[in-house]
């Protein structure tokens, strides 16, 4: 759910977004949750005392990157004024590989927990979570397009609370709860 609303955000972004960027987007996320349990299921059949020691900070480095992200869409807003509501710029490849491990990062926990599987289930766990996003998130960016239309000069501004909201709400619940 995280990357569909980094999705719905960055459809907010660009009303005008041609079918291969939204595949590519979309693609990155479902990569990137995919990748991210068979890298956690890989760390505990192999080296478990080191990965674990890092997963009290998953959370952090997600709030981190998301509230980084979503600040600078914010102060963009405000700095931007009227005149560039027309004049975006598409999301650039570091902003999106930020984007994708920021909301991908906690799914390391995932595999943590299938450490139990097998190398074969756990690949397919993983490709169905991949799966599963790659559709969300051409989901979001869809509806994040539809309402951009209706919250034109908004976009930015909404889309870098969304970016915060989520960084927030991985914190919480990992380091809250």
């Amino acid at each position: 759910m995280d990357a569909f609303s980094v999705s719905l955000a960055d459809g907010l972004q660009d009303r005008d977004m041609p079918l291969r960027r939204k595949i590519l987007i979309a693609g990155t996320f479902g990569i990137f949750q995919g990748l991210m349990p068979m890298i956690g299921w890989f760390a505990v059949h192999t080296a478990v005392e080191k990965f674990s020691a890092i997963e009290p900070f998953i959370p952090w480095v997600a709030l981190g990157l998301l509230a980084y992200l979503g600040g600078s869409m914010i102060l963009g807003a405000i700095k931007g004024g009227e005149d560039d509501e027309d004049e975006y710029k598409p999301l650039g490849f570091g902003v999106l590989m930020t984007q994708g491990i920021a909301t991908s990062i906690d799914a390391l926990s995932v595999g943590f927990t299938t450490s139990a599987y097998g190398w074969f289930h756990a690949t397919v766990s993983s490709v169905i979570i991949a799966a599963v996003t790659f559709i969300i998130c051409l989901a979001g960016l869809a509806i994040g397009q539809r309402a951009g239309t209706r919250l034109a000069g908004k976009a930015e501004l909404i889309g870098g609370i969304i970016l915060i909201a989520i960084g927030i709400e991985i914190w919480a619940t990992n380091v809250l709860m």
